[in-house]
Formats: structure tokens, C-alpha cells, sequence
């Protein structure tokens, strides 16, 4: 299988709208033998929405992986010192949180386990899903695209006459950009017509 063996820490963050895309992308890792732990934003853990109740999507995540739910800071730190897994993926990634991680901050699960992984020099894969990533987080993309071992899935804009700045990464591409990254390869092209 192509992902024997690889341990993958899948992270959520609340683009809601978008998490529905993500599954089965994590069912496609799974059925290819990746070894995911999945990893959750504080609103994606406790916030019901149009999209979907939060426990459902946890029950639904343990479910497709096997595995506990990590969904606090303290749960997340040992992703650095045990170096637990080969690669992290935040998918969605909103621009909250692409801020953090760009700008070094660790104040919930998903950007704890990013600066956890990060220490050990290993790849961490990002699918973007911001309302504002060519307005304010267009810097954050930047710093992001110039930082060691950050990848990368193929993003565009979704919806260029009505919300110009959103730009959100196309799901599809998100096995091919993590087999990429793990070889230490940004997959091309970055930019794509959404």
C-alpha cells in the first residue's frame, strides 16, 4: 500500500463549510494504509453548526482512523518530544489558525501539534480555507510558502467576483501533496484555477 507504515496526524480547524470535503480524504489515506491520528480545533471539538453537530464528526473521525480524538494543547505536545508521527496535515486550515503558525503561536491543538512536529524537522502540509487569504493572511501565505519543511496543498480562489480575497486548497490534491511533502517536495503547481 503506498502509505504503509506512515503516521499521519490529520488536523481540523472550523472552515466548517469545507471539513465535509476533508473526510474522504482521510478515508483514502486510511484505505492506503497511512496510519492517521486525528487532530482537532477547539471549535471543531464543542461547536455545533448548520453543517453538522460536533460529536457527530468526532465519532465520525474516531471511527474512520481508529483512534482517540486529540483535542487539547497537552494532548498534542507529545507530538515533538516522542516524534509520533512522519507528517502533519491542517486541513482545512483556516486563516486564524495559518496566522498562528506562521507567526509561531501554540495556543490550541492544531498549532500545538504543528510546533510540536515542526522541532523535529518533518513536513507539515497545509489546505488553506481562508476568507481572507489575499486581504490580511496574504502576508502569513507568504511567510508560510518561505518556511522550512511547510508545504503546501494547491489552492485558488473559490469565489473571485463574490468574496475576491477567499482562496480555499483543492481536497482532491491533498494525497498527492502529502506524498510530495513527506519526500520533502512542494507539489506544483501551487496556484490553481479553483
Amino acid at each position: 500500500m503506498l502509505l504503509e507504515g506512515i503516521k499521519i496526524g490529520f488536523a481540523l480547524t472550523g472552515s466548517f463549510c469545507t471539513i465535509d470535503k476533508v473526510i474522504p480524504e482521510i478515508e483514502k489515506i486510511v484505505s492506503n494504509g497511512g496510519k492517521v491520528y486525528p487532530i482537532v480545533s477547539e471549535s471543531v471539538d464543542k461547536l455545533d453548526t448548520r453543517f453538522g453537530k460536533a460529536e457527530d464528526l468526532r465519532l465520525k473521525l474516531e471511527k474512520i482512523t481508529g483512534e482517540k480524538i486529540i483535542n487539547t494543547i497537552s494532548g498534542a505536545e507529545p507530538i515533538g518530544p516522542k516524534s509520533l508521527l512522519d507528517i502533519v496535515v491542517v486541513a482545512p486550515c483556516t486563516g486564524n489558525t495559518l496566522a498562528k503558525i506562521a507567526n509561531g503561536i501554540t495556543d490550541t491543538p492544531v498549532t500545538m501539534a504543528c510546533k510540536a512536529h515542526l522541532r523535529n524537522q518533518k513536513p507539515v502540509l497545509i489546505a488553506i480555507s481562508t476568507n481572507d487569504g489575499l486581504g490580511i493572511n496574504a502576508k502569513n501565505i507568504g511567510l508560510l510558502l518561505n518556511m522550512k519543511n511547510i508545504f503546501m496543498v494547491p489552492f485558488g480562489q473559490d469565489g473571485p467576483v463574490s468574496k475576491s480575497n477567499s482562496l480555499v486548497a483543492d481536497s482532491n490534491y491533498i494525497m498527492a501533496a502529502l506524498i510530495d511533502a513527506l519526500k520533502g517536495k512542494q507539489i506544483q503547481p501551487i496556484l490553481i484555477k479553483y
